[in-house]
């Protein structure tokens, strides 16, 4: 058992959304040598990335739950060193005309994917619940998808539907801005990893848990059998009445960002029935594999969450024995906005390419991984899945980085097999993720 990291809030207290101190070596080589450089304290810092929480992180009423994203401002992100380094040509920071973060091919390559992406995954729907209305969210995802060379995903050849809370296509909610960057968000990443899968987009009335989990609903009676939420709150006592009304899903696999705040439990990724994903950094490296991931962590209050569930049962599947109840995260995939991921958003923005990280970033990452890996079996809660591949050459195992301070080590610290921050690790191909 490892030590418990040392409580290094008094470093961070003057940060705020501005990222952390750059520890990255030497630019990146193309080849894969090197580390990513994360964000710096020093917003005007030459090169290190700086952003912004989405403004859907913030509540627009007291009990809102929020999304879980940060869209990059300034710096360049480790796609962009890549470039450089390629290159020789220093790319624009920040530039809205062109992608500055992760694409597709980065990311199946990362989670060794590409197979599975280029023949899995027809047929099946992938539906992203978020809430208010994008009204240009199948334009944005439309140039994305071409941008990429990736198969058109619109109304009119039935591969792409918009639907509110109550499965209409015309009566949908207010648009907002801040919400429209997380759906963008959102629909891409599901596109990044399965291509040739449908997506369904539900737009809850607002960010409250009665029309978020109305819509979660409307999702699974619209046949989704995978669902990304990308969004979460603090734990209460309502939780796991929550779980049975709109949560429990049997043959379902329902994705939750873990959080963005550092250690601490979160719901609805503590519910018993759902898969929790955390968050990493995600570099290239020279390994066989061609990349790296640890914890990710920007300051004391920014970074994956995890942790021990307040309330929530523990699931006969999940095994750790320092916490009685359920444990925070199952798996995860990259969240640091300094290796964050390209999107194309237009609405209540500059049109044009954006990078954002968040475990906004890593829940629908996940549930296209779901996808590729086939049908749940009808019965069965997916989230148990990973934990049949524990240990083996299915998932990478983050061994390094912390999110913060706990009592007990592995809450909050990652090391060989299962931790808080990361579960049992990010994918390697689908077989982690099918029944």
């Amino acid at each position: 058992m490892r030590s418990t990291p040392p409580n290094r809030s008094s470093l961070h207290s003057g940060w705020r959304r501005l990222g952390t101190a750059a520890t990255a070596t030497a630019a990146l080589l193309f080849a894969g040598l090197g580390t990513a450089v994360q964000a710096d304290a020093t917003p005007t810092a030459a090169g290190k990335v700086t952003y912004v929480a989405t403004p859907c992180a913030t509540p627009k009423h007291t009990g809102d739950l929020t999304c879980k994203s940060y869209r990059v401002t300034g710096g360049l992100t480790a796609f962009q060193k890549q470039q450089a380094a390629r290159t020789g040509i220093t790319p624009k920071a920040a530039d809205a005309s062109t992608p500055s973060g992760y694409s597709p091919t980065n990311l199946r390559s990362a989670y060794g994917l590409t197979s599975a992406a280029a023949s899995n995954g027809s047929g099946e729907t992938i539906a992203i619940v978020d809430a208010y209305n994008d009204p240009n969210a199948e334009a944005d995802l439309a140039t994305y998808r071409s941008y990429y060379g990736l198969s058109a995903c619109t109304t009119a050849n039935g591969c792409f539907k918009k639907v509110s809370q109550t499965g209409s296509t015309t009566s949908l909610p207010s648009s907002d801005a801040g919400w429209s960057e997380e759906i963008s968000l959102d629909l891409d990443m599901a596109s990044a990893i399965c291509p040739l899968c449908n997506i369904t987009l539900v737009e809850a009335t607002s960010a409250s848990y009665a029309n978020l989990g109305t819509a979660e609903n409307e999702a699974v009676a619209l046949g989704a059998k995978f669902v990304s939420n990308s969004y979460g709150g603090s734990e209460s006592s309502s939780q796991t009445s929550y779980d049975t009304s709109y949560y429990k899903h049997a043959g379902v696999a329902i994705t939750v960002s873990a959080g963005d705040s550092g250690y601490g439990a979160e719901y609805p990724a503590t519910s018993q029935y759902v898969t929790a994903v955390g968050g990493t950094k995600l570099s290239t490296s020279s390994t066989t594999r061609g990349w790296t991931e640890t914890v990710w962590r920007t300051s004391s209050s920014e970074g994956t969450g995890s942790g021990c569930s307040s309330y929530d049962a523990k699931p006969s599947w999940q095994t750790d024995t320092g916490c009685t109840k359920r444990m925070e995260s199952d798996v995860s995939a990259v969240a640091d906005p300094a290796t964050g991921v390209s999107v194309y958003d237009s609405y209540g923005v500059t049109a044009g390419w954006y990078t954002f990280g968040g475990t906004s970033v890593s829940a629908p990452i996940i549930a296209g991984v779901y996808a590729l890996a086939g049908t749940p079996a009808s019965g069965t809660y997916p989230a148990q899945y990973p934990y049949d591949y524990a240990g083996t050459s299915s998932l990478n195992d983050v061994t390094s980085g912390y999110n913060g301070s706990c009592s007990t080590a592995y809450f909050c610290t990652a090391e060989t097999g299962y931790d808080g921050p990361t579960g049992w690790g990010t994918p390697e191909g689908v077989s982690a993720f099918a029944n």
